[in-house]
């Protein structure tokens, strides 16, 4: 039976049960919470509420989430360990770093920068970290992590992203690991993926373009269905330049059109998230880990979406997302 890596050791694929494929246990500012802590307060609280939520997340029958949190969105696997200890829940984590534009610093000065001034091509470290991750655990903590992660947005394919896109890929083909790409489909990004992927050999099946939700352009996303990625409408909850039916009937249109099988759910949530100042939570209302359940799949089920479609959405995807990786 296939496994995958949660952050208590290994389960069976098919043990995965109903799967939200994009939520965050929090994402951070590292350098800004390591020097001015006082928004993030008691680290004890903060566990705390995580539990709460999370518990109360598998009380709608949720079994597994995917937390692609890497480097650049604050990622601390101790913390999570804690957190996972005390709820009845799958929580698989990623490596990978998030950048809309350049390298981190760390990076500049290594890997393919060198290249000029060696007269040699250098490898990127940026890969044998990722792999050293998913083989050999994060950072001593023996959590090994089970999928890759990067992004693109607005700005579109700059030498940063791509280097990032390409570790990634790279990455991904050393090992099997399945890759998930943050997107900005009002740009049409999704298509710089597929390029990219291409280049580097990587199946688009084993992709997952997030925030596809986050455009109606149903032919647009029809494109990259047919090209054989996984679209992920993983942004529920977030409504500040869409609305909730938007969001719900683009996945009732690519159900029609045939696609459930290519796509996931999901609300990329946290428990806390400092990108936000204090307040602007409340203009988001239904932006939380059991918006799906309560409110977005009865909505789906009015407009004619079956449930074998909604199981195989949340549970029939993601666990084919995580088969076939191969050993490593």
């Amino acid at each position: 039976m296939p496994q995958v890596q949660t952050v208590r050791g290994p389960v069976d694929t098919a043990e995965l049960g109903p799967t939200l494929m994009h939520e965050h246990v929090f994402v951070l500012t590292a350098d800004v919470q390591q020097n001015y802590p006082g928004e993030w307060g008691s680290e004890d609280d903060r566990v705390a509420d995580a539990v709460e939520k999370l518990r109360k997340l598998a009380a709608t029958g949720v079994r597994t989430i995917v937390d692609p949190t890497v480097i650049g969105l604050g990622r601390y696997i101790p913390r999570i360990q804690r957190i996972a200890e005390q709820v009845d829940l799958n929580i698989v984590v990623a490596t990978g770093c998030y950048t809309y534009d350049d390298v981190p610093f760390f990076f500049h000065h290594r890997g393919p920068a060198l290249n000029a001034a060696v007269g040699a091509e250098v490898p990127d470290p940026m890969v044998d970290m990722f792999v050293g991750d998913i083989r050999d655990g994060i950072a001593g903590t023996g959590v090994r992590a089970a999928f890759l992660k990067c992004a693109i947005d607005h700005q579109g394919l700059t030498p940063g992203v791509e280097r990032v896109m390409r570790a990634v890929a790279q990455a991904h083909r050393a090992t099997g690991a399945p890759i998930t790409v943050h997107t900005h489909p009002g740009s049409r990004t999704g298509l710089e993926v597929h390029k990219v992927m291409a280049d580097e050999g990587v199946d688009p099946g084993r992709v997952v373009l997030g925030h596809s939700g986050d455009t109606t352009d149903a032919d647009h996303l029809t494109e990259l269905a047919e090209a054989g990625f996984v679209l992920g409408m993983d942004r529920f909850g977030i409504n500040l330049d869409t609305t909730f039916e938007a969001r719900a009937d683009i996945v009732v249109e690519m159900c029609r059109r045939g696609f459930a099988g290519q796509m996931v759910l999901s609300q990329d949530a946290s428990c806390y998230i400092d990108w936000l100042a204090p307040g602007v939570m409340d203009l988001l209302p239904q932006w939380h880990y059991t918006h799906i359940h309560e409110d977005v799949l009865p909505y789906l089920r009015e407009q004619g979406v079956t449930e074998e479609q909604i199981t195989t959405m949340l549970v029939d995807n993601p666990r084919r997302y995580f088969e076939n990786v191969g050993t490593y």
